[in-house]
């Protein structure tokens, strides 16, 4: 019995997305039928970032995607979040999206299923602990099961001889003030395995909602 997981994301320079991409490695290689969407943009965003040509350049490339909707919440057993970090929270374009799920809240359409959150930072220091554990709290108010990347699946998060993302609450990575960084493999690798592990407890939880 295979898990539907849906990776739904927000990326402003194209970081989260290749997280999310790697996502998605991890949850098919595992057995799972996976939806990837992406979260739409807002037109204050769009309008301020019009000449920023590495901006616009990361929309083109995700513009293939369809945008989430609380028909693609429904239809998931599991759930995987992308954002980029936002002061220690997540984007803007995020929060709208997961404030309109007050008709799925009401009814527990999201209760017991697995739910696991990737973001992307500036810096090492820009929140991304603060940005995934800030997550968290909407989504136990809408019932959903907490999934992380913990030190024994994830040896990555012992190497202190270089700067990486990652951290026991999920996967992260840092792009640089400019967006200039890209993921490391340490960063994907984690990835793929919140990927592979939602699958799994989200293939269990589903088990015994029958």
């Amino acid at each position: 019995m295979s898990a539907k997981i849906l990776i739904t994301f927000y990326s402003t320079y194209g970081h989260t997305f290749q997280l999310a991409q790697s996502v998605r490695e991890g949850a098919e290689q595992a057995g799972a039928e996976v939806r990837l969407r992406r979260v739409a943009e807002l037109p204050q965003a769009a309008e301020a970032m019009k000449n920023d040509e590495n901006y616009q350049a990361a929309q083109k490339s995700m513009a293939h995607l369809e945008e989430v909707t609380h028909d693609d919440l429904r239809w998931a057993d599991g759930i995987a979040w992308g954002t980029p970090t936002r002061y220690g929270n997540m984007a803007a374009q995020v929060k709208q999206f997961i404030d309109t799920t007050s008709p799925l809240w009401s009814k527990g359409e999201l209760e017991d299923k697995a739910s696991g959150v990737f973001v992307s930072t500036a810096t090492q220091h820009g929140g991304q602990e603060a940005t995934i554990l800030s997550f968290h709290i909407p989504l136990l108010h809408l019932g959903m099961i907490l999934v992380g990347s913990p030190y024994g699946q994830n040896p990555t998060l012992f190497n202190v001889s270089e700067i990486h993302g990652g951290s026991p609450y999920g996967p992260s990575t840092i792009a640089g003030g400019d967006g200039s960084l890209q993921p490391k493999e340490g960063d994907l690798i984690m990835s793929k395995r919140l990927g592979e592990r939602l699958t799994k407890v989200a293939t269990q939880l589903k088990s015994l909602r029958k």
